[in-house]
């Protein structure tokens, strides 16, 4: 897992940071990116995809990592940024934000996915970069546990949707909530929601 991490440093980067975000599939809420960067030769297993991994044990790493890391990064854009500049904008945007918040400035980034970050670096794109990378492994559990957070919070502002559980993603008892009671502030107006039969509701994409 830290093999990118090492070439890196072999090339005389001193700073690599990981980044990746949470967040780009569910109906409300934010997406949420996050940054980290581990001291040279850090290795830790535990570290995973974030989506390999239980609640329980995404919140102990959330804090072994602020621990271990040199620095971590947190950024975020609402749902009025998501339905103004697009999901994959607002995902990046959020990753830039979140680079920017290291209170150690990275030299190299290895972001998650097809695209770079909006920032005058050198870097390199991983796709399902969760999985290969330690220091994108750990920025995704940083995304995911902060995100969870927010909507947790916004579950005692909005206890209608069920945020608690579903964290803003598009499950049937989800759907068929808005297609009841229609959407709230934090949903994205970027999906099209129409009422069907059976309570259900379909989601698209406008064009």
């Amino acid at each position: 897992m830290d093999t990118y991490e090492k070439i890196a440093h072999a090339e005389g980067y001193r700073h690599v940071a990981g980044v990746d975000e949470a967040g780009r599939g569910p109906l409300a809420g934010p997406v949420v990116a996050a940054a980290v960067i581990f001291p040279p030769g850090y290795i830790n297993h535990q570290i995973n995809d974030s989506k390999k991994l239980s609640a329980r044990k995404r919140e102990t790493l959330f804090g072994v990592i602020f621990q271990d890391a040199l620095a971590v990064g947190i950024g975020a854009a609402d749902a009025g940024v998501i339905d103004q500049i697009n999901i994959l904008r607002a995902s990046l945007q959020a990753m830039r934000e979140a680079v920017g918040e290291l209170c150690v400035p990275p030299d190299y980034l290895l972001v998650d996915g097809l695209y770079p970050v909006p920032v005058d670096l050198p870097q390199k794109p991983l796709v399902k970069g969760d999985g290969r990378s330690l220091s994108i492994a750990a920025a995704s559990i940083v995304a995911k546990v902060s995100r969870d957070r927010i909507m947790e919070m916004y579950h005692r502002q909005f206890p209608q949707y069920n945020f608690l559980s579903n964290k803003g993603y598009p499950t049937a008892e989800h759907r068929k909530i808005i297609a009841r009671i229609g959407l709230c502030k934090i949903h994205r107006r970027t999906f099209v929601v129409k009422a069907g039969a059976d309570d259900q509701v379909c989601l698209e994409w406008p064009s």
